[in-house]
């Protein structure tokens, strides 16, 4: 009984700890449109782009289209995808929402006066953000949210989906601005958010292989390949010191993934012995294609 309420306490402070992180990330991420990139009348990706758009067109807040386009999307989401769709997506959309209504009258006049270092900072900030905020497995929606939509019935790659939809939001502006400058320095922001997302995420998006050790080898491998939703392979192998026959559990996964596969492997055994190590390529189901 005792250990239950300790355990229980223990994945309340987890889940609270997530959530302040994740409130921190989407903080980052608003710091970059409201104080560099809108400013800047600078267009990013996303929803956020969306909105900035149609706040420069007709000066309605940021955050009211922000909110109106999310709501719209998660509404249809749920239809779609299931009503137990994330969270922390909603959480998320709530909290950059507020961001967005309580910053964006702070900073009228861009912090910089520099247009292209005002896309750089954002685009940093913003990208760093999105990287807090996706460690925890939380998300901004907006674009997210169409990709996974689009996936479910079509065979194109979310990826895909999100950067097609950045670069014809990105290119709407030029309705607004008829500057080609102004589109320029959106594309910028775009590349610096990407590339800030993948290097704070340490190559989320690379794979890594692990092998663990563990007496309780059965539900870890079940937790691997029921909630992480990734393969796993069972290795026989013989502790050569103890001379006693014992499992290994091989499997290959995003590196995103690892963060959550080793708090559940600590809680189910805090003595598992774990190797893991990056592979410079995954080929076959749930990774990469073959192109050769």
């Amino acid at each position: 009984m005792v250990k239950e309420i300790l355990s229980g306490k223990t994945r309340m402070a987890r889940t609270i700890r997530d959530y302040a992180i994740i409130t921190f990330g989407l903080f980052l991420y608003a710091v970059g449109w409201v104080l560099f990139l809108i400013p800047a009348e600078i267009t990013g990706g996303g929803i956020s782009g969306v909105a900035a758009v149609i706040y420069f067109a007709t000066k309605i807040p940021v955050s009211i289209s922000y909110l109106v386009i999310n709501v719209f999307l998660v509404l249809i989401a749920i239809k779609i995808l299931g009503a137990n769709y994330g969270v922390k997506t909603i959480y998320s959309i709530l909290i950059l929402t507020g961001f967005f209504a309580l910053f964006q009258n702070f900073s009228i006049q861009p912090l910089v006066n520099d247009t292209f270092l005002s896309a750089i900072l954002g685009g940093m900030a913003g990208g760093v953000g999105l990287g807090v905020v996706f460690s925890r497995g939380g998300s901004t929606g907006g674009t997210d949210i169409f990709a996974m939509i689009i996936n479910k019935y079509r065979n194109i790659s979310p990826g895909r989906i999100i950067l097609l939809c950045d670069v014809i939001i990105i290119a709407s502006s030029y309705m607004v601005f008829r500057s080609p400058e102004k589109l320029v320095y959106g594309y910028v922001s775009m590349w610096v958010v990407s590339y800030s997302l993948d290097s704070f995420l340490s190559g989320a998006n690379r794979s890594a292989q692990m092998f663990i050790i563990s007496k309780e080898y059965e539900q870890i491998a079940e937790y691997i390949n029921n909630e992480a939703i990734r393969g796993v392979t069972l290795l026989d192998g013989t502790g050569w010191y103890t001379k006693k026959d014992t499992k290994v559990i091989m499997s290959v996964v995003r590196k995103k993934e690892t963060g959550a596969i080793f708090r559940k492997i600590k809680q189910i055994d805090p003595d598992a012995f774990i190797s893991m190590g990056s592979v410079m390529g995954v080929y076959g189901q749930g990774f990469d294609k073959l192109k050769l």
